[in-house]
């Protein structure tokens, strides 16, 4: 743990006072909400060498970290295809290539690849370089795709002609990336951005061959607090304007063979009433939680009558079962369930023969339904992962109930045997006595003495569960003794609705002090002690981290927080800044002195105090949209002037990427090698 010893940043300080409810803030760093300002950039260049001279000693051990992970992965990988309207559809990999090429087969398996994008040639000079929302015509001659460039989450919107390989002139900027065909071929319908806030707020129509200067505005959303969104059923009959809240769901429908027609108000939103839209048949299919159904019950109704009034249950709600997705096939309905935290995956017969559960094993698992386009097929897609087994997929033949294995994950490690580590899953017991689930893995052998580090996780916001998976990566923190947690707590819905509707607005204090309770047990049950125990945790997991921070610093030697949302109440202050409005039903509306009251007692930026704190890593990219670069930066300046140790400190701020960190799958395993020598260098492991 050598490192050079020079003075770290101190930024200036600046008194700007924040009043509201009677109540005043000092923020002395507030001026570094000023983008591309010379201070600011001068700023965070000078934490980036601090961080950089701080960890050169472990510069040769992130590489090999790095040449580890890479070597784990095989490199020519594919995805199983899984066939639309025709074709095959795949994603591949080649050896040396940081980026996915989006390919197709017409009819049979053998036939020969139509490459739609080779993504490692689109993304030649750029630092950054995301593709998303492939979007096939009807006809399977066009596709509509949004790149991003900046990482800012603002995509400009192309179409390729598949039999040319020619591009269309028109670029349509500032969109979601994603759009929508109606079955005319011709017709494209898309969602734009607000420049300032970034909220998803309109849908446009785009005809074929015009300028996307005359694309008529087909709806607007002018409640802040939604976003607004589109997308074609199943079936392929309908398109499906939704407009969403964190409470609240309205949906506009119109056939697709028509697209001149207006769109028809489904039902009007009433808040508090979430529900689903989908289509089979004579019928919409309506996942809701209408009537107080909090754990969401399936209700249906006639294509003709969509209103309230017309919905009749298909399958009640359960006071131990959440309801969380369905999958509509001819013959058969596949609703995925969670029962005690764990994925179930339920297969019914329309005409009620048959009411079974596919087999699952384990408790540290997480189980999704995969690509399943077909209506006509009785084969259900899914997909299985354990903290112990690679992620596989597997088709399940509901009629013959046979299961076969398509592709597993492979892991090019000769030493990796999954045999030989242990998950489990154990129960914490938090303030208020609520048992708090612990889904752990570790390699056989582990002493149980208090002597082993262990990395704990959480996220516990917007009802947003983190399901135990398999991480050929973390191999390289179990291989070196670590134990691996994931905290389920609450603000997550990983124990149901009210799991979350515990952890958010004016119960968010538990999602922090449920997971200073898991480390406490883990603490006192011997897996590790707080000379060893680590906390990560990013976006609103990184406010998570900040929480326990201040709250329990003696209980962490070291803490990792990725692009944190920190600085709460000036944030949710500022509906100027992206996504703010439509975050009060999460957080709560501070303008409101209730909870402008409540959230100043946990935003971490306000509560930071002077005290010990642990070793901290703190990461964020300049052009995040999610949250912004100048929170952690304030923070970090905040932190270095009232930490009273001598613990470490840094920022390491990615000037050239957003929210999810670099791009190519490569380039995203040197930041990780970054997360996992701070780790090791404080165990004093360095090789």
């Amino acid at each position: 743990m050598i490192s050079t010893k020079i003075n770290p940043p101190r930024a200036k300080q600046i008194a700007k006072t924040l009043s509201i409810h009677g109540n005043e803030r000092i923020d002395n760093y507030f001026w570094m909400n000023e983008r591309d300002h010379p201070d600011v950039l001068a700023y965070l260049e000078a934490e980036n060498e601090y961080y950089k001279t701080q960890t050169e000693h472990t510069s040769s051990f992130q590489e090999k970290l790095f040449q580890e992970m890479k070597s784990r992965i095989k490199e020519d990988d594919a995805s199983v295809p899984y066939k639309k309207n025709g074709y095959w559809y795949y994603v591949r990999f080649e050896k040396g290539g940081d980026y996915p090429i989006y390919c197709r087969k017409l009819g049979e398996l053998d036939a020969d690849e139509e490459v739609l994008f080779n993504c490692n040639e689109m993304a030649k000079g750029n630092s950054y370089f995301h593709l998303t929302g492939i979007n096939v015509s009807p006809n399977n001659n066009l596709v509509a795709y949004g790149v991003d460039t900046v990482s800012r989450r603002k995509y400009t919107l192309y179409v390729k002609d598949l039999v040319t390989g020619e591009v269309y002139p028109s670029q349509i900027e500032s969109t979601t990336g994603g759009s929508i065909w109606a079955n005319d071929n011709k017709t494209l319908y898309y969602t734009r951005k607000d420049e300032k806030t970034l909220r998803s707020n309109q849908i446009f129509k785009h005809e074929l061959g015009t300028s996307p200067n005359y694309d008529a505005l087909v709806y607007q959303e002018d409640d802040e607090t939604f976003n607004t969104y589109i997308y074609k059923t199943k079936s392929q009959a309908y398109l499906v304007i939704g407009s969403s809240s964190t409470l609240s769901d309205e949906y506009r429908i119109l056939n697709a063979d028509t697209p001149n027609d207006s769109f028809k108000l489904f039902a009007p939103r009433k808040r508090g009433v979430e529900y689903g839209l989908a289509h089979f048949g004579d019928h919409f299919y309506l996942l809701t939680n209408k009537d107080e159904a909090y754990n969401f019950k399936l209700m249906r109704t006639p294509i003709t009558q969509t209103g309230y009034d017309y919905w009749e249950e298909v399958i009640a709600h359960r006071e131990e079962v959440l309801l969380e997705d369905v999958d509509i096939f001819k013959d058969y309905l596949v609703v995925t369930e969670r029962f005690q935290g764990l994925n179930k995956l339920r297969v019914m017969r329309w005409d009620e023969q048959e009411d079974f559960y596919v087999p699952l094993k384990g408790e540290t698992y997480t189980a999704n339904t995969g690509a399943n386009p077909d209506f006509d097929t009785p084969v259900l897609r899914y997909s299985y992962s354990s903290l112990t087994s690679p992620a596989a997929v597997f088709d399940f033949n509901m009629q013959a109930k046979t299961t076969t294995l398509m592709k597993e994950q492979a892991v090019l490690d000769k030493s990796f045997n999954k045999d030989n580590y242990i998950e489990e899953r154990i129960w914490a017991i938090a303030d208020d006595e609520t048992k708090i689930p612990i889904s752990l893995v570790y390699k056989k052998g582990l002493k149980r003495d208090g002597s082993a580090p262990l990395l704990q996780y959480a996220y516990g916001s917007y009802g947003h569960t983190t399901d135990p998976y398999f991480s050929s990566n973390r191999l390289s923190l179990l291989n070196r003794g670590f134990v691996y947690a994931i905290a389920h707590v609450r603000g997550g819905e990983y124990m149901g609705r009210n799991w979350y509707e515990n952890g958010k607005l004016l119960h968010k204090m538990n999602t922090f002090t449920d997971f200073i309770s898991v480390s406490k047990h883990l603490i006192a049950n011997k897996y590790t002690s707080e000379k060893h125990l680590y906390a990560y945790g990013g976006s609103a997991g990184g406010m998570l981290m900040g929480g326990v921070a201040n709250m329990a610093p003696k209980l962490y030697h070291g803490i990792i927080a990725a692009v944190p949302f920190v600085d709460v109440l000036t944030t949710m202050l500022d509906d100027s800044i992206p996504l703010t409005t439509g975050e009060y039903d999460e957080w709560g509306n501070p303008n409101k002195k209730e909870y402008y009251d409540y959230m100043k007692n946990y935003s971490p930026y306000d509560n930071v105090k002077e005290q010990d704190y642990p070793h901290m890593l703190i990461t964020t990219g300049y052009h995040d949209s999610q949250v912004q670069y100048w929170e952690p930066a304030k923070w970090v300046a905040k932190l270095r002037t009232h930490k009273r140790n001598a613990t470490k400190l840094f920022l390491n701020t990615n000037m050239d990427t957003g929210h999810g960190g670099a791009s190519g799958r490569f380039e995203s395993l040197k930041e990780l090698a970054e997360d996992y020598a701070f780790l090791l260098d404080l165990e004093g492991i360095n090789q």
